[in-house]
C-alpha cells in the first residue's frame, strides 16, 4: 500500500560542484529503490536555481526516507551529484491530529557524494495527498437452510434449521 507524496521543489541555495557554479541542475526524488522521478533542467545558471516543480512520488507505508538529490549535466552528457539529502518521513508526514494536505516548508543542507556536509541547501515544500475514500462493499453471504422434522415443530422453531445434515454410513460387519 502506498500514499501519494506532493513535493515542490522550489530552490537551491550555493551549488557548487568543485568550487565552480553548475549548469542544467536538476533534482531527482527517490522514496522507494528503483523509482525516481526528476526536475526539468533549472532555466538559471549559477549557484542559485530555482525549479519551481511539482511532483507526485508514491510513498510506501513502510519508507521511513525520501531522498533528494540534486544533479548536473557534465561535458559527457552524464549526470553528476552535487549533494544530497535524506529526509525522514517524518517530518512531511506529520503528527497524529495534523490536517491531511497540510503543507510543510522545508530546507536541508546537502551532503556530496563523500557524505561530507557541504554549503548547499535545497529548499522544499511537502504535503501528504489526501488519501482516497475506500469503498466498502457488503457481499451478501448465502444462507444454507434445509427444512427438517414435523412440520409443527418446524414452525415453533422459526421454520428452518441452519445447516446441512451428514448422513454417514455405518462401517460393513
Amino acid at each position: 500500500m502506498k500514499r501519494a507524496l506532493e513535493i515542490t521543489l522550489i530552490s537551491a541555495e550555493n551549488i557548487r560542484l568543485n568550487k565552480k557554479p553548475v549548469k542544467n541542475a536538476v533534482v531527482a526524488v527517490r522514496a522507494d529503490p528503483g523509482h525516481e522521478c526528476s526536475t526539468k533542467p533549472a532555466p538559471d545558471k549559477g549557484t542559485n536555481p530555482q525549479w519551481n516543480e511539482n511532483l507526485v512520488v508514491d510513498l510506501p507505508l513502510h519508507a521511513g526516507f525520501i531522498t533528494l538529490e540534486v544533479k548536473c549535466k557534465s561535458s559527457s552528457g552524464s549526470y553528476k551529484l552535487v549533494g544530497g539529502a535524506t529526509v525522514p518521513s517524518s517530518d512531511f508526514a506529520g503528527d497524529f491530529g495534523t490536517p491531511e494536505g497540510y503543507v510543510r516548508f522545508l530546507s536541508y543542507r546537502l551532503r556530496d557524494s563523500n557524505g561530507v556536509r557541504t554549503d548547499s541547501i535545497i529548499n522544499i515544500s511537502a504535503k501528504m495527498a489526501a488519501p482516497a475514500l475506500a469503498r466498502t462493499y457488503e457481499v451478501p453471504r448465502p444462507e444454507i437452510r434445509v427444512p427438517v422434522g414435523d412440520q409443527r415443530k418446524m414452525v415453533a422453531a422459526g421454520g428452518l434449521v441452519t445447516g446441512v445434515p451428514v448422513w454417514y454410513a455405518q462401517p460393513c460387519r
